[in-house]
């Protein structure tokens, strides 16, 4: 009676907590995607929690479709979950970037929908309404984009984080092309966050699109000495050197710094530096 006892509480538990778990979410965070799945396959009966790794790795690694049948599947366990609600956004987002004309406007709209739902489970969640925004900006209107409901989102965004807030205000203006107006939302957007290098790089990368490259060497500097070992900010330097053809030589030297360091989830995959080192190396 006492095993069966341990059995039903380990289920009631969920498979989440299982060593087998435990180990394919550190394969995650070590990038790791193929090996955190092998785990993850491991575990007999799937929980929400488990579905949802499972959907981010296959994300990860470019199947957007399972990806977005692993995510379904945790929704579906977890309803009330916004992250889980924003992850299936976004693999929807990317099945609609990667197919056809005849399918990416379904894909778009769902995708759309789960941000929406994403923001509305949860109105503090940042990620969320990042996501929201940057859709109700860029896609057109009769997928439910639109300037005025991204004007909406910019709102809802300051009111949880002053910088994000003018980050997206600044994004905005730049839409509009009022380029002196998005500059100066930037910079309050660095004023209100000046340990975030993201803010930096896009600092950088405004600059760059507006010719102004000795400023945008001065951002990266003025990055680097927040976090002189951001793997985000190597690869950043060097994808704009490397579009821009100038310091080809530390565009390549930070590649290869870039894929000996250790990755989070968060940093542009391997792959896409092995890209750029063969470019700038001529191959």
């Amino acid at each position: 009676m006492k095993t069966v006892g341990f059995m039903v509480g380990l289920v009631c538990a969920g498979w989440a907590g299982s060593p087998h778990f435990d180990e394919a979410r550190k394969f995650y965070e070590l990038t790791n995607f193929q090996q955190s799945l092998n785990e993850l396959a491991a575990i007999p009966e799937k929980d929400a929690e488990v579905h949802e790794l499972m959907g981010r790795n296959y994300y990860m690694l470019g199947d957007f479709k399972k990806a977005s049948e692993a995510l379904e599947k945790a929704f579906s366990g977890q309803p009330s979950n916004s992250d889980y609600a924003l992850w299936l956004g976004r693999a929807y987002g990317r099945r609609a970037e990667t197919s056809g004309p005849f399918t990416a406007p379904g894909f778009a709209s769902k995708a759309r929908q789960y941000f929406e739902k994403a923001a509305r489970l949860d109105a503090r969640n940042l990620d969320a309404l990042n996501d929201l925004f940057e859709y109700y900006l860029e896609a057109p209107g009769f997928l439910g984009g639109g300037m005025d409901k991204a004007q909406q989102v910019a709102g809802q965004m300051a009111q949880v984080d002053a910088s994000d807030g003018y980050w997206a205000m600044y994004k905005l203006a730049e839409q509009r092309k009022d380029y002196s107006h998005a500059e100066e939302q930037l910079r309050r957007a660095i004023e209100s966050a000046p340990r975030s290098v993201g803010k930096f790089i896009e600092l950088a990368r405004f600059l760059t699109r507006h010719g102004r490259y000795g400023e945008a060497d001065q951002s990266f500097e003025r990055a680097e000495k927040i976090a002189p070992n951001s793997p985000k900010l190597m690869y950043a330097r060097a994808d704009l050197y490397i579009k821009t053809g100038r310091n080809l030589d530390t565009a390549q030297a930070l590649l290869e710094r870039y894929l000996n360091a250790a990755l989070t989830p968060d940093d542009p995959p391997r792959a896409d530096a092995v890209k750029l080192l063969r470019k700038v190396r001529g191959g």
